[in-house]
């Protein structure tokens, strides 16, 4: 069964197959104001909008939303924005500031624009920036659509996203629909995964084999609603995050609490797909050059996992075993992960990557020092896209105790980094560069952190180094 609301009005998708995306219904069924351009959340122009259970309305990519997730929740497209022939704030800013010229991108661009209207929290340029950054444009550029976001921002319209966002359920319902299941309880998660279950959280990546390999699966489970994923609390000398937590949550969170964890959160990826991306799918895909990885191994995480025998601790640094593997058991699902609180620390996180935006990391990295008069007594040095898992130095770790944080210090390091990595050849980078860049980074390291007293800078000022 898959039931829910666009623009306002129910709808029974139950016909469609589980694989379809909410992108392709959309076409499907001719509401065609959405567009198709990559189809894998690179382009922002099926960008729509989802509240969720509880009332939070996100912007979303619907090309890697998968029809049976939207089940009990409610979706506003570019045709359900204005009220009859009123257009909507997003709108009427986007011709007033003279925002659109072939057209394809402006859906998109104004569904997100209308989530910022909705927003409190729009506080920094970044943040506006950040708001469209996963929209692409290659007529208009972008300043004309800035100014539209900046003239409605926060305005809070009553409009069909305010209206969706009120009537939303407060709780969230279980979904089965031919071999998609959503349960809300991790032992009936057991079950799927015990039957070989394809585990998604939010298909940002799961998506991707759906849409660009046309991959079909025999099961699929949904983590989603599960409410032993959710929720970022405090426990004692740290924080507990639930793996299925979206990013944006995740990133919202940490701008006060984890300033190093945010700063790699500002460039990780647009904001649709930290809306539908997770903590605990960024970890499980386990990609050398996820962005999370660092900064986790930097902190000295836990993950914990649990399955019908009960739940086991994993440091982080013992998580990834091979190139795209886990120590995750069989019938495991990751369930939270556990950030002790960096206290007073040198700490920094750096994306290196062609574009500053919307791109993926040739390399990244994540640092803490601690120190006790003067001497450096703990180190840690992680970085991602230099081998076949996200790793950590202990060598150079070791190095560096015992040793005052000097320029020296800071040079031999840098050094040994050099002679220690063995990277591959790709398409994003050379051995060569990576080995470079990851050197580089450490003696940038020095540089950000020699006189700024265990402050780690926000991420406006550095977060993505440019080659």
């Amino acid at each position: 069964m898959i039931r829910f609301e666009c623009n306002e009005k129910p709808v029974d998708a139950s016909a469609f197959p589980a694989h379809t995306t909410l992108l392709e219904w959309l076409r499907l069924t001719g509401q065609v104001g959405t567009k198709e351009g990559c189809a894998e959340g690179d382009c922002g122009a099926c960008t729509v909008l989802l509240t969720e259970a509880g009332g939070r309305t996100r912007a979303v990519n619907s090309c890697l939303v998968l029809l049976p997730q939207i089940h009990g929740r409610a979706v506003v497209t570019v045709e359900g924005l204005a009220e009859g022939t009123t257009l909507h704030p997003a709108q009427e800013a986007m011709v007033a500031c003279l925002g659109s010229q072939c057209g394809y991108c402006t859906p998109g661009f104004v569904c997100a624009i209308a989530e910022a209207c909705h927003r409190t929290d729009l506080d920094a340029d970044w943040k506006l920036e950040d708001q469209i950054a996963g929209n692409l444009c290659r007529c208009t550029g972008y300043r004309p659509i800035r100014d539209a976001l900046v003239r409605v921002a926060g305005t809070a319209p009553d409009d069909a996203v305010g209206r969706a966002s009120r009537a939303a359920p407060p709780t969230e319902a279980p979904v089965v629909h031919q071999e998609f299941s959503a349960p809300l309880t991790l032992p009936e998660a057991w079950e799927a995964v015990e039957a070989g279950a394809r585990v998604v959280a939010g298909s940002t990546d799961v998506g991707l084999e759906v849409t660009q390999r046309h991959r079909r699966f025999a099961r699929v489970l949904d983590v989603g609603r599960i409410e032993a994923l959710q929720g970022i609390v405090a426990i004692p000398g740290g924080w507990s995050l639930g793996a299925a937590v979206p990013l944006s949550d995740v990133e919202a969170w940490s701008e006060r609490e984890v300033p190093v964890l945010h700063r790699m959160l500002r460039y990780f990826g647009a904001r649709q797909i930290k809306h539908r991306a997770t903590l605990g799918g960024n970890l499980c895909t386990a990609s050398p050059i996820g962005d999370l990885a660092p900064v986790l191994l930097a902190l000295d995480a836990v993950l914990v996992v649990a399955g019908r025998a009960g739940e086991r601790r994993v440091p982080v640094s013992a998580w990834f075993t091979a190139y795209r593997q886990t120590a995750m058991a069989d019938g495991e699902l990751l369930v939270r992960a556990e950030i002790p609180d960096p206290g007073a620390a040198r700490l920094g996180a750096y994306k290196v990557s062609r574009r500053r935006e919307l791109d993926i990391s040739a390399v990244s990295a994540a640092f803490r020092l601690v120190e006790d008069r003067g001497v450096v007594v703990l180190a840690r040095l992680a970085f991602g896209g230099v081998a076949a898992t996200p790793i950590r130095l202990p060598a150079v770790e070791d190095q560096l105790v015992g040793s005052p944080w000097t320029e020296d210090a800071a040079e031999q390091a840098a050094t040994a980094v050099g002679g220690l990595l063995r990277p591959l050849d790709d398409h994003r980078a050379s051995a060569a560069y990576r080995t470079l860049v990851a050197a580089n980074l450490v003696r940038g390291f020095y540089r950000e952190t020699a006189d700024l007293a265990f402050r780690p800078l926000p991420p406006r000022h550095s977060g993505t180094v440019i080659p």
